[in-house]
């Protein structure tokens, strides 16, 4: 690829999310949340006054709205939708819920997937989300597939929701996140259990710099 990529993909509750925002912000380069683009989707929509059901509109909105994934100086994400700062928009619960629908429309799909790949900027992009390494960016300069054990993964989830006032239940968690994604055959595996934020960082600023992708 002419711009380089580092594709971080794992399931949920392995700190995809808070590396990626930490090495975007170190590096220098753009980040990507894949997984809040259609969280986008849905809010774009429910302030164009678009009917749930308007496939096209909201496939017109995936494919021309301005989005921009930023990191606050806490290491916290910060979503720009036109300019405006709809962090707290895009992770509701009502948002959530509409984002489930979009997610279902192929034509949706289809925008966003162009959309994800126009993310690839100089000097380089950070891409956040499931199927980055595989279906996305399948020839990004470095593939990172976090894990973690499912009972510290359920933990993390639990107290995610628990922070955002969310109604959660660790024993259903941790039935609902013992799921089983495949990294991509070229991926750096990469196991955070009871391993520190900074340790899974570095880790991963080793790997980058072995690819010659900074110093």
């Amino acid at each position: 690829m002419s711009v380089p990529v580092v594709a971080v993909d794992g399931p949920s509750g392995s700190g995809k999310g808070t590396i990626s925002r930490l090495l975007a912000r170190r590096a220098g380069w753009h980040l990507l949340d894949s997984g809040a683009l259609y969280r986008v989707v849905a809010l774009a929509g429910r302030h164009a006054r678009l009917d749930q059901d308007d496939i096209a509109g909201h496939a017109g909105l995936a494919s021309v709205m301005r989005v921009e994934f930023t990191v606050r100086d806490d290491g916290g994400e910060r979503i720009l939708l036109d300019g405006s700062d709809v962090t707290g928009e895009v992770r509701a619960e009502t948002t959530g819920q509409g984002a489930s629908r979009v997610a279902a429309w192929p034509a949706v799909r289809d925008a966003l997937m162009q959309r994800q790949r126009d993310f690839a900027r100089a000097p380089g992009l950070i891409a956040d989300g499931r199927d980055m390494g595989t279906v996305v960016f399948p020839d990004a300069a470095l593939k990172i597939f976090l894990t973690a054990s499912a009972e510290e993964r359920a933990k993390r989830r639990y107290n995610q929701l628990k922070d955002k006032d969310s109604a959660a239940s660790l024993a259903a968690l941790s039935r609902e996140i013992a799921e089983r994604l495949r990294p991509a055959s070229d991926a750096f595996v990469v196991d955070s259990t009871g391993v520190t934020v900074e340790a899974v960082l570095e880790r991963v600023i080793e790997l980058g710099r072995a690819r010659a992708l900074w110093r």
